[in-house]
């Protein structure tokens, strides 16, 4: 029995020396920011969260991740377990914050309580008309020459030391269920993608990857949910436009099923627009896939590292 469940990933925390130069390419990837009264940057999308990325001057580095609890009180059951305080979170939206480090001494926040942006409303849509359904009739669809629209942070991927060490800490802290775990070899687990237990309500097939990796601890990448496919090329139009420099994509993953689309800001932190991935329940269990399923691709170019480059 884990100490909570977490509902959702919250945010990521990275340094950077130019805040400004952030805050610019934040924006060509569909993210709303602004800097709070201590210089620090905090970008938002639209689905109504405080924040969901955050940049602190200094040298480029990634600082942590954060989660959702459910409520103030299963953080004060959090910190009891783990002999720390419950804390004032002095960021967009306030609430309230427990403060951790994982086997690896990544930052991990988990925070409750804060107060929620309005949602804002999604791009007006004519319809969609393909062979199962004609919901266009008698006028044209224009899409806007724009960013993508940004909707939430989806997940993240930590690259770890020791797997199984950070997958115990994650489970028995804040309750995640394995979808997929990854094999390079039979019976020889290397990674697993991990979503929240929110019962029998569906959700994201996973909020956190976590992988083995020499290079550990880092992040690998974040991702960000846009509206849907026409956001998603649409803000590689515009990314493409404004010189930005591309990771991989656009395709669709084999595990999770997103369509994606990844990019990296100025110092080389890799960000992701997804959109139409896959939803399952607590009960819909677990499975085991291999490298081969986590690498490759149902359409669209091949990972970096089948193609024979270093992502």
């Amino acid at each position: 029995m884990s100490i909570l469940k977490v509902k959702d990933i919250a945010f990521v925390r990275f340094s950077a020396p130019d805040l400004e130069q952030m805050r610019a390419f934040l924006n060509d990837f569909g993210l709303a920011s602004e800097l709070d009264d201590k210089g620090d940057l905090y970008a938002h999308g639209s689905g109504g969260s405080a924040f969901v990325h955050s940049t602190t001057k200094g040298d480029p580095a990634f600082l942590g991740v954060g989660f959702y609890a459910d409520s103030v009180d299963d953080l004060h059951k959090l910190a009891d377990a783990e002999g720390v305080a419950v804390e004032k979170l002095t960021a967009p939206g306030g609430g309230f914050v427990v403060r951790l480090k994982d086997p690896d001494g990544i930052n991990v926040e988990v925070v409750a309580g804060q107060q929620m942006r309005q949602a804002g409303e999604f791009p007006s849509h004519a319809g969609r008309n393909d062979a199962r359904t004609k919901e266009r009739v008698r006028e044209p669809l224009r899409l806007e020459d724009r960013p993508a629209q940004v909707v939430r942070l989806g997940h993240a991927v930590l690259e770890v030391s020791d797997f199984r060490a950070s997958e115990r800490w994650y489970k028995d802290l804040f309750g995640f269920i394995t979808s997929d775990e990854i094999e390079a070899e039979p019976g020889v687990a290397i990674g697993a993608f991990l979503r929240c237990d929110r019962g029998d309500q569906p959700t994201d097939h996973h909020t956190l990857f976590l992988l083995q990796s020499a290079n550990a601890p880092r992040l690998n990448h974040a991702a960000f949910e846009v509206v849907d496919f026409d956001d998603l090329m649409c803000g590689h139009a515009h990314l493409k436009k404004a010189e930005r420099t591309p990771a991989w994509g656009v395709g669709r993953h084999v595990l999770g099923s997103q369509v994606f689309d990844y990019w990296r800001d100025p110092w080389g932190n890799e960000l992701e627009h997804w959109t139409d991935g896959d939803l399952f329940t607590a009960e819909d269990g677990s499975r085991t896939a291999t490298l081969s399923d986590l690498l490759n691709v149902q359409w669209g170019p091949l990972h970096p590292m089948m193609a024979g480059g270093a992502k």
